[in-house]
């Protein structure tokens, strides 16, 4: 039986969940996800369990924040007046925007509040401060 070990290409299909079991992203339905195991493509806590599976192997794998997208970190909520918004602009909670950055980069945020003068962005990745749940299984590994 083939064995991933660091460096390998190898395709699994996946299903990632939040603790309390919604599903963030999954492959079903789509092919494996290809990626080099053991080179930090995917999220460390993660990245660390595929090296050692073998083809056909499933398993659960538990990500904690940490391990993951990271704490929140603060200083990527920013605080705008809401009238800086196009009025065709959704601003419901959870909503997706681009925005320009300082030098001019685009930068995705999702809203986090909204008042009736302000507009709080979250400029964090959307997984950030959550811990992860992952369901895998090894489809195929091509050694290095």
């Amino acid at each position: 039986m083939t064995t991933a070990k660091s460096g390998d290409t190898v395709r699994l299909h996946y299903t990632g969940r939040l603790t309390n079991g919604s599903v963030f992203d999954s492959s079903e339905g789509k092919d494996p996800l290809e990626f080099q195991a053991g080179q930090g493509m995917l999220v460390p806590g993660l990245d660390r369990e595929i090296v050692g599976m073998s083809v056909g192997e499933k398993k659960t794998v538990d990500v904690p924040f940490s391990e993951g997208y990271g704490d929140i970190d603060p200083n990527n909520l920013h605080t705008l007046p809401r009238e800086g918004f196009p009025a065709e602009v959704p601003l419901d909670v959870g909503q997706h925007l681009q925005m320009q950055g300082p030098n001019g980069q685009v930068v995705m945020v999702h809203v986090a509040e909204v008042s009736e003068t302000e507009v709080t962005v979250d400029a964090n990745h959307f997984l950030a401060g959550k811990d992860l749940q992952f369901d895998v299984e090894l489809v195929s590994v091509d050694p290095v």
